[in-house]
């Protein structure tokens, strides 16, 4: 067997030519191997949870984290090393701080389009906006203009350990990561508005999977962001890469906005946004809640129903999504309240249990325990089982389809 080598520079031309139906084929095969690896056993397939071993994490020079990611399946072997920087644990007992101390000088920038639904998706009318100066009041400890995209390698075996391909890993991990996050994001009914937090390749993957999946009814997409140069340098490729050239040209009243730390009132907007988002994806390695958790926790943040994916948390001091909005979730829900709210489903959605249990932060500083916790994998095969019931005139889980679709759904 020939050993495959591709670049950075090939996976992103492999990846940037797949069409919706190749994305949407890829996530049921995703789903299949969840499926596998969240009920299998030893003796039914290569990809259960037992075969997987857990990754494990060097630290490096220069605050930076090396992963080691080995996986298996009953036909091939792998290993991904990954380098990725990595925001110091401040090991201080004040890590969920007030946001307000952290966004004291905060601000915002938003495009033309944003100002004005109407305008169309031009860079000439979406890009006049983004020269403007950066604020030199703005507080240095939540400004970086730093890469934290992981760089590295993939190594693919046989069974039998002879290497048949080699990887680069940088694009492809952002590519993965957003295939599964976008999986139940593409159940929802209602994604008129997204907000994506970072402005890295994480990001950028998960606007275009979620614009590829469903960019006819998304009409508002916000990008916030601490630095506002790296947001820019984003939206810049949005709106004048030939790469994007189709999904800027397939809805003409998709716009776009940045908010950031540096201009602005950032803190108005941020709540704005946050409220108003039917999908927030957050891709940032915070050690710090991204936003309070009133902006959703409160009646008028339960109204509705939202889709929030945090990706960014991989070690226990790290937290995009404040703990508050988890324990929400899965807390009984005895009905006793006043005011309409969403659905939730008493848990919250992972990909891999264990790995969540042991490293997710936002988990741990929750202090949620495995029975709040519920396998993508698992849940993905119960919701198609429901659904082929319904098909053949039966109820279905209806409460399932319902949070799936349109509560407040936690990944």
């Amino acid at each position: 067997m020939p050993l495959t080598v591709l670049s950075d520079s090939d996976i992103h031309s492999l990846l940037y030519s797949l069409s919706r139906d190749d994305i949407v084929n890829l996530q049921e095969n995703l789903a299949e191997a969840l499926h596998e690896y969240s009920t299998g056993t030893q003796e039914t397939t290569g990809c259960c949870q037992t075969n997987q071993p857990q990754r494990i994490a060097i630290p490096a020079q220069n605050n930076q984290t090396t992963l080691f990611m080995p996986a298996s399946t009953s036909t091939s072997r792998g290993m991904k090393i990954a380098t990725l920087a990595t925001t110091p644990d401040p090991n201080r007992s004040g890590s969920l701080q007030s946001i307000t101390s952290t966004i004291s000088h905060a601000s915002s920038a938003s495009s033309n389009s944003a100002n004005n639904p109407n305008t169309p998706l031009t860079p000439e009318s979406s890009l006049s906006n983004l020269s403007l100066s950066a604020s030199n009041r703005t507080d240095p400890s939540v400004t970086s203009s730093q890469s934290t995209s992981p760089v590295g390698s993939l190594t693919l075996l046989t069974a039998s350990g002879k290497p048949y391909g080699f990887l680069a890993a940088s694009e492809l991990t952002a590519f993965r990561t957003a295939l599964t996050a976008t999986m139940l994001f593409n159940r929802r009914t209602n994604v008129h508005t997204i907000a994506v937090f970072g402005a890295g390749a994480q990001a950028l993957w998960h606007i275009r999977l979620a614009l590829i999946l469903r960019g006819r009814d998304i009409h508002h997409v916000h990008i916030i962001n601490r630095n506002f140069e790296r947001a820019r340098q984003l939206m810049t490729n949005i709106y004048t890469s030939p790469d994007w050239q189709g999904l800027r040209n397939a809805n003409d009243k998709l716009d776009f906005s940045i908010v950031s730390n540096e201009y602005g009132e950032y803190h108005r907007l941020l709540k704005d946004h946050v409220r108003k988002a039917d999908a927030i994806f957050c891709c940032t390695p915070s050690t710090a809640p991204l936003f309070p958790a009133e902006h959703l926790t409160s009646t008028e943040g339960r109204k509705k129903g939202r889709y929030l994916c945090a990706i960014g948390s991989y070690r226990h001091h790290m937290i995009e999504l404040h703990p508050d909005i988890l324990r929400q979730a899965v807390a009984a829900d005895h009905k006793h309240h006043h005011h309409k709210h969403a659905d939730k489903g008493g848990v919250v959605v992972v990909d891999s249990l264990d790995a969540c249990m042991k490293e997710a932060g936002e988990v741990k500083q929750a202090g949620l325990n495995p029975e709040q916790l519920v396998e993508i994998g698992e849940l993905l095969m119960v919701k198609k089982a429901a659904m082929k019931e319904i098909e053949q005139g039966g109820q279905g889980e209806v409460g399932l389809k319902r949070w799936l679709q349109a509560g407040n759904v936690i990944f």
